[in-house]
């Protein structure tokens, strides 16, 4: 696919997402805590279609620079209801794209690599909030930040799911099959979960992703 063509279909995608998801919010009532989860789980799995986007990672990386200067100005001034968090101190919308982007470098030569990378933060991060606040009955707190078990134990179900579905579906080098798959998954699940346990101040869209990416470029494949 042309580059650029690429580009505005990623743009369109992802502003598309942001329309959505706050239009769920006018029409179901849903608060922005839910909301600006779909968004983060819906622009994640968009790291499965960037090969078809781009043959570079660079237009990606605009873009993904473009976001943080756009999620950095919302925080402050509060443009998308969908994507407002209650913790004012949440930089989360800014580090993801910046997540992404560093990703994205790191392994685009490695697709399979690029996109499980990305999982943990996209289903594990994006689900483990949901979880925790509809079935959480055992709270424990890091700083001034409550988290739950069931939250946690959502993490690491959605994260092991996703990580290893993408180290063996995604095509490229190095070709992983499912059995080969598992326990590089299982390793960055547990690590991840512990991790974005003790992450507060939405430092964990980093954290989380630093150690997928540090395991992964250390995994013998």
């Amino acid at each position: 696919m042309n580059n650029w063509l690429g580009l505005i279909l990623c743009i369109l995608y992802i502003f598309g997402l942001i329309g959505g998801a706050e239009w769920l919010r006018r029409w179901r009532g849903y608060k922005s805590s839910f909301t600006r989860k779909v968004i983060h789980i819906g622009v994640g799995m968009m790291s499965w279609a960037l090969h078809l986007l781009f043959d570079t990672p660079w237009y990606f990386i605009a873009t993904a620079a473009a976001f943080m200067i756009i999620n950095l100005l919302d925080w402050r001034y509060g443009f998308f209801a969908a994507m407002a968090s209650s913790d004012r101190s949440n930089l989360g919308t800014v580090y993801f794209p910046f997540a992404a982007a560093i990703v994205a470098y790191l392994f685009w030569d490695q697709p399979p690599l690029m996109v499980a990378a990305l999982m943990p933060l996209t289903w594990g991060d994006g689900l483990a909030p949901v979880v925790g606040q509809a079935y959480g009955r055992h709270p424990y707190t890091v700083g001034n930040h409550q988290r739950t078990l069931e939250g946690s134990a959502g993490f690491f179900a959605a994260c092991f799911l996703f990580t290893w579905l993408a180290l063996w579906v995604i095509g490229g080098a190095p070709d992983i099959t499912p059995a080969a798959a598992v326990f590089p998954a299982l390793a960055i699940t547990a690590v991840a979960t512990l991790v974005e346990a003790v992450s507060i101040w939405g430092i964990d869209n980093l954290t989380v992703t630093a150690v997928a990416a540090l395991i992964l470029f250390s995994w013998p494949f």
